[in-house]
């Protein structure tokens, strides 16, 4: 599936468009403007309208801080323009980012980015789109053959980079359906899985998110061939997409979409409840203690 890791297929450098260091060197500004100007990344969070771990990735150049950010940090920070300035340059590096993933990828990162609609079945990984940053950075450093260190860098950033879908607004409506034996897998080593858990616990609380956990101990499952995602894009008819042993496939046929989607109805009416899947899930953590 697309979200527990790419296939090793050949991409262009990390540094080739100058994208990722026109965002380590933002961040490496924003990181000082807001020491100079005397708050925690907790703090110009709240200024900004972002949580603490965003700030903190931004400065650290694995998310790209959006035109909205800039403007208002750069008021926060007392930058005089310093932040705003840049914001042409994010823009286009914006745009671009539709286009640095693989040649395979692309057609699914694009209509990711321009979904009114997200629905994901996952058997194998937490979806790419809930994973924590040391989560995603395990699951590519567990790929054979070996990936090397940028490459595992360029597409841990690429995929939290694809969580911004979750600042948009008016949002999309997101669904997922986690099998039980993934949210007990502990990749990355237990403080890793402990945060993974409690990143789920958060995203299952949006508002604009449903998180259902399928039960092992079900003696029936509606879809045996694998991870899949439902997508809605903007004005479209929706498509599935799967990706299995890295073969990509994004769907379009309405008869073939249409398969998935009953199947992962079936899969929603026999998963735990939202409410369950949180409290479940909340028992893991309790259990870790």
């Amino acid at each position: 599936m697309a979200d527990a890791g790419h296939e090793q297929r050949p991409e262009r450098p990390v540094e080739e468009d100058g994208t990722a260091l026109l965002f380590n060197s933002l961040g490496k500004q924003i990181k000082v403007l807001r020491e100079a100007a005397g708050l925690s990344q907790r703090e110009l969070g709240a200024a900004t309208h972002c949580g603490e771990a965003l700030v903190s990735s931004m400065e650290r150049g694995v998310r790209t801080p959006q035109p909205a950010f800039l403007l208002l940090a750069d008021e926060v920070l007392g930058a005089r323009g310093v932040l705003k300035a840049a914001i042409p340059d994010v823009e286009k590096a914006l745009a671009r980012a539709r286009t640095r993933h693989p040649d395979w990828f692309r057609d699914f990162a694009k209509a990711e980015a321009d979904a009114v609609a997200l629905h994901e079945y996952c058997n194998q990984a937490i979806p790419g789109l809930l994973q924590t940053e040391d989560y995603a950075r395990a699951i590519f450093a567990q790929r054979r053959p070996l990936l090397d260190e940028t490459t595992i860098e360029k597409r841990v950033a690429d995929r939290l980079a694809r969580q911004q879908i979750f600042e948009r607004w008016p949002a999309p409506t997101f669904s997922f359906v986690v099998e039980e034996s993934v949210l007990q897998r502990p990749n990355g080593g237990p403080t890793v899985h402990e945060h993974q858990l409690r990143r789920l616990l958060r995203a299952g609380r949006l508002r604009t998110v449903e998180l259902q956990v399928m039960p092992t101990a079900h003696e029936e499952h509606p879809c045996m061939d694998g991870a899949f995602t439902l997508l809605t894009p903007k004005g479209r008819h929706q498509v599935a997409y799967t990706e299995i042993q890295g073969y990509p496939r994004l769907i379009t046929g309405l008869e073939e979409v249409r398969v998935f989607s009953e199947r992962y109805g079936i899969m929603r009416a026999r998963a735990l409840s939202p409410r369950e899947s949180l409290s479940l899930t909340d028992k893991m953590l309790g259990e870790r203690r």
